[in-house]
């Protein structure tokens, strides 16, 4: 008799336990995605009436500083108002000026993206330069420069000539720097723009050369490397993000489809610079956060069904609006930063309190 209800007991208690676990799983695949609202209060107005060209990226370091990419391309006459701003400015948690930097005899003045690495120190991208650069946090030095600044990897070393893809530190237009935290590898996406390289090379990292593949897009736009030690690709053009393992061996494709808000006369729309120009994940790697220009939005993907969940943003000059997003980061709580091409803004999103 004991012996019965001792195996009831434990029937139950792994009922109980198989419940519980299934209640978790189904919580887990329908929990609500954060809402995000944009802080009109950051960043603080600039110092020195610096005024700001397009801006190339926006990345984040472990103490929630944000860098971005002044690319300084300013109207005629618009420094009759100001004063040309750095080409890297730093802002602290609160949206204060912190440092700003940037010999642009050692830069090129199209800067693309930036990466913080696990040491804190600040790699930059420039298209099409034919270099990436790593530098101290404050920039006060370049560590590591990988090609040659102005040499491209083309028949004729200029970007007027036919993409080679070569399997070395030479680049046409790099786009993205992500490196890997376990062992210090360098990726690089080299396809900034049409008719260019379409490759990712890696590198040790003392910058030699390791290996390369060729993602099936015309366009490489942006890359990063996730914690799941898989490497995501934007397929900018294509509407796609492609995930491929560190040797270029292709997993899977996450589609992110768009719809035009206002559809043309004839049953067809243009898009307006792609469905997947940069992208960023969340401090548990569980969302992807797509900059989507063609919708003029950012969109948050959760990463193991690859469904679109939610969004925030769309077209205009008011704060949360967006003209040409063009790089994003989030932080270590959660907050995203969203750089602007030609609205030439650093936005600053929160979740907001339920």
């Amino acid at each position: 008799m004991n012996r019965r209800r001792s195996s009831v007991r434990v029937a139950i208690r792994l009922g109980a336990a198989t419940l519980i676990a299934g209640v978790s799983v189904l919580a887990a695949q329908t929990r609500t995605p954060p809402q995000y609202v944009a802080d009109v209060n950051w960043p603080k107005p600039l110092p020195n009436q610096w005024i700001l060209g397009g801006l190339g990226g926006t990345c984040v370091d472990g103490a929630g500083h944000v860098f971005i990419l002044n690319r300084q391309d300013v109207l005629d006459g618009e420094l009759s108002t100001g004063r040309l701003a750095p080409p890297i400015i730093e802002f602290d948690i609160d949206g204060n000026v912190a440092n700003s930097w940037g010999d642009l005899t050692q830069l090129d003045p199209r800067l693309h993206s930036c990466h913080i690495d696990k040491d804190n120190n600040i790699w930059i991208a420039s298209s099409p330069s034919g270099m990436v650069q790593k530098y101290t946090h404050d920039g006060r030095r370049m560590l590591l420069q990988i090609g040659k600044k102005g040499v491209v990897d083309s028949s004729d070393g200029t970007v007027k000539g036919k993409a080679l893809n070569s399997s070395g530190p030479i680049f046409f237009m790099p786009s993205s720097i992500s490196v890997d935290r376990q062992n210090g590898d360098i990726y690089v996406s080299d396809g900034e723009g049409p008719n260019g390289n379409r490759r990712i090379a890696v590198f040790d990292s003392t910058g030699a050369f390791l290996r390369q593949w060729q993602p099936d897009m015309p366009v490489v736009h942006c890359m990063t490397v996730g914690t799941d030690g898989l490497v995501y690709v934007c397929d900018r053009a294509g509407s796609r993000i492609q995930v491929y393992d560190k040797q270029g061996v292709l997993k899977r494709t996450i589609d992110v489809p768009w719809t035009p808000v206002t559809p043309s006369a004839g049953g067809s729309s243009a898009g307006f610079g792609g469905a997947v120009v940069a992208l960023a994940f969340s401090p548990d790697q569980n969302l992807v956060f797509v900059i989507n220009q063609n919708n003029a939005e950012i969109e948050m993907i959760d990463r193991m069904s690859g469904k679109i969940v939610g969004k925030f943003g769309r077209s205009g000059s008011f704060p949360g609006q967006f003209n040409q997003p063009h790089g994003i980061a989030v932080d270590s709580r959660g907050n995203v930063y969203v750089a602007e091409n030609r609205g030439r803004r650093i936005h600053k999103f929160t979740i907001a309190r339920q």
